[in-house]
């Protein structure tokens, strides 16, 4: 990573020959920007479909770390966290059957898709500290973000506000050896926007065994050729290594859950991982009324991981295009456009000698799989909306989505030929939004839309490595209504939203090795559930400010129609999903120069089988983070802050497995145990040059 350095400081001392006067710019940091509320912030959602947007208010609650915490503040959002580089992301329940990872949904960087072509999306490619906002599309309505049965998340990364040249530097460290720096430059002077940050992160972990190592290099420049052309470039590039501790059995998560498995322990089980994304976008403003956005992107992943059961070593190559027309006509607008997204996967695994290597971790032993995908998925998207009245107004789009596999094993080609493709037909999803708006702060909604979910690759295959051609996709229908309401001169702010998905071909995966699924289309699901984000900011005086802030999730989720093997589930909790989450706290501001954040968040039973048999115990978590920040010129600004997580040093599974097994006679892993009370404090830099 030194060449990066190089590359900063090169980039930084060039910029300065052309830096501005100072009398020209407007601001000198982004971290004025957390006085606004998150829910007035600008959002990527096409017309009137829904959304929800969080940004540095809610990022201020949390360590500048934990991302999933500022997530998870969504409500009907979830992301099981069972380590830093172990996440699965579940939104409105969908996706929770998932084992490992997230799929189900979109994820888009800068209106880039960087979810692959099987499907799954990788939240911990991401540094908080990089982002502006994060925005969900909860449900299958987003037609321009795909139209899958969990929705979409896009992420936007920081950059300069106003007309300004400046550089900042965050340094924060904690508990369990935490080190974590981001140092930031921006640049704006009315053509040429430039944003650069690189970052460091280490940290033991609270476990065995969960060492973690990141750096990190974000590149996003924008020139604005004249009024109506402008090019950017997007690069992100991260290397990380990481430990894995795995999750935990009952009885070893009671007794101590700082313990790491014992394989993995054994192992020194750890993953390794680069990944690259570079994107280029061109935008034209064809006239007044007709403009087009377009951004080609290729990405790569270098994977090595070695497990107790194997020693996986994959890469992948992914490339595409996404392009999006926006017009406005006499009483409304319209787009319309498309993406396709490709990428080639290949991936060997190798014997794991751990148990023959004198206590030293993994070694390496002979090859035993040697596979090779191609995966393509392209959407098709159009919208178009119309006030039927200065009140009323409605709003149809429709997705297209053509779903293509081709594996190769080429591992036993000269033997048994396993390779096999799969191609789904293209399937149709229609969406439609009404919205009435009695003023223009207060507005309520409706939508009916029809999303679908693929099997990844491996779900189609039989456990001898074949096509399964009776393998379908999951298909569903949501209904949902809810309203946005701004009231008291925008100091009080609430979101409601009621929904039902109906969920037809549901997709279950069986465990039939350490490392060894099946995918089986087993019935039908209902999800329903209620969700209200409410916040109030009172203003005490001039100099203080109290917003007290409420998000509740409500779910209701069971199968209709869940048969597995001599096994009727049917009428059972969805699994994996709990039933009520609540997070809410308190935000103060004193004297514009220091705040103080409390939050909590509740965590219902978890069902953890199907059967219904066994369910994770509740659980409700604290976290506290004061600080203070000071201009201390017309240059240059510091902050101060302090933060504990987990302030009552609560024992918890921040996430859990469903329906697992223990092989050998071993006990069934089911808990990832959540860290205890920890510590940490930041230094912030900001200089305007």
């Amino acid at each position: 990573m030194k060449t990066i350095f190089i590359f900063i400081f090169l980039l930084l001392s060039f910029t300065l020959l052309f830096a501005q006067d100072p009398a020209k710019t407007d601001s000198i940091t982004q971290l004025d920007e957390v006085i606004l509320l998150d829910a007035l912030k600008t959002k990527n959602a096409t017309g009137i479909t829904t959304s929800e947007v969080i940004g540095a208010k809610t990022f201020q609650n949390y360590s500048p770390v934990d991302i999933v915490s500022a997530i998870n503040q969504v409500p009907g959002v979830y992301i099981l966290s069972g380590a830093l580089n172990t996440n699965r992301i579940t939104i409105r329940g969908i996706g929770a059957r998932t084992l490992f990872g997230t799929d189900k949904l979109r994820l888009y960087y800068n209106d880039i898709p960087v979810t692959n072509g099987s499907g799954f999306s990788t939240i911990e490619a991401y540094d908080l500290e990089n982002l502006s906002q994060v925005e969900v599309i909860k449900g299958p309505k987003g037609s321009a973000f795909g139209a899958n049965l969990g929705g979409a998340i896009i992420l936007n990364p920081k950059e300069a506000i106003g007309r300004s040249t400046n550089i900042s530097n965050n340094l924060t460290v904690g508990s369990f050896g935490l080190l974590k720096n981001n140092l930031s430059f921006n640049h704006y002077d009315g053509k040429l926007r430039l944003g650069l940050q690189y970052g460091h992160m280490e940290t033991d972990g609270y476990r065995e065994n969960s060492n973690f190592e990141r750096d990190g290099l974000l590149l996003n420049a924008a020139y604005q050729i004249n009024e109506k052309n402008s090019l950017s470039l997007l690069v992100n590039h991260i290397e990380y290594t990481a430990q894995i501790p795995s999750s935990l059995g009952a009885t070893a998560f009671a007794e101590n859950p700082k313990q790491a498995a014992f394989t993995w322990r054994s192992a020194k089980g750890y993953e390794a991982n680069k990944y690259s994304l570079i994107g280029l976008n061109y935008t034209n403003d064809f006239s007044e009324k007709l403009k087009n956005s377009t951004s080609i992107f290729y990405t790569y992943l270098d994977h090595y991981e070695p497990r107790p059961f194997g020693i996986l070593d994959e890469f992948t190559n992914g490339y595409g295009f996404r392009t999006r027309f926006i017009g406005y006509f006499n009483k409304g607008e319209y787009t319309f456009g498309g993406e396709l997204y490709k990428d080639e996967y290949s991936w060997s695994e190798f014997d794991n000698q751990y148990e023959e290597n004198n206590g030293q971790g993994s070694l390496q032993g002979d090859r035993f799989a040697q596979n090779k995908e191609f995966r393509s998925q392209w959407n098709a998207f159009g919208t178009a909306l119309y006030n039927l009245t200065e009140a009323f107004s409605a709003q149809v789009g429709l997705n297209i989505n053509k779903t293509d596999y081709d594996f190769q094993d080429l591992y036993n080609m000269g033997t048994a030929n396993k390779s096999a493709d799969r191609s789904f037909k293209a399937i149709v999803l229609p969406s439609l939004d009404l919205n009435y708006r009695f003023s223009g702060d207060q507005q309520v909604y409706a939508n009916i839309s029809r999303g679908f979910s693929n099997p990844s690759l491996e779900e189609t295959l039989t456990p001898d490595g074949v096509i399964n051609p009776d393998i379908a996709q999951e298909t569903g229908v949501n209904y949902e209504l809810g309203t946005h309401l701004f009231l008291h001169d925008k100091r009080f702010y609430m979101n409601l939203a009621l929904y039902q998905m109906d969920i037809k071909n549901l997709l279950v995966a069986q465990r039939v090795g350490d490392d060894q699924f099946i995918g089986k289309n087993a019935g039908k699901t209902r999800h329903r559930g209620l969700e209200i984000t409410m916040n109030y900011r009172w203003e005490l005086s001039p100099q203080i400010q109290i917003t007290p802030f409420v998000n509740y999730t409500l779910s209701d989720h069971e199968f209709m129609e869940f048969i597995d093997g001599d096994d009727d589930f049917s009428g059972n909790p969805l699994t994996g999903v709990p039933k009520q989450r609540r997070t809410a706290g308190l935000q103060t501001q004193f004297f514009n120069d220091f705040y103080w954040n409390i939050v909590h968040q509740h965590v219902s039973e978890i069902p953890l089988t199907d059967a219904n048999t066994l369910e994770s115990e509740a659980f409700t978590v604290f976290t506290t983070r004061l600080g203070y920040s000071k201009k201390l010129s017309e240059r240059f600004t510091v902050g101060i802050d302090f933060g504990v997580n987990n302030v009552f040093d609560k024992v918890y599974a921040r996430s859990v497995l469903i329906n697992t097994q223990g092989f050998g006679g071993s006990e069934p892993r089911y808990y990832y145990p959540g860290d205890a009370r920890n510590f940490y404090g930041s230094l912030r830099l900001g200089y305007r040059l």
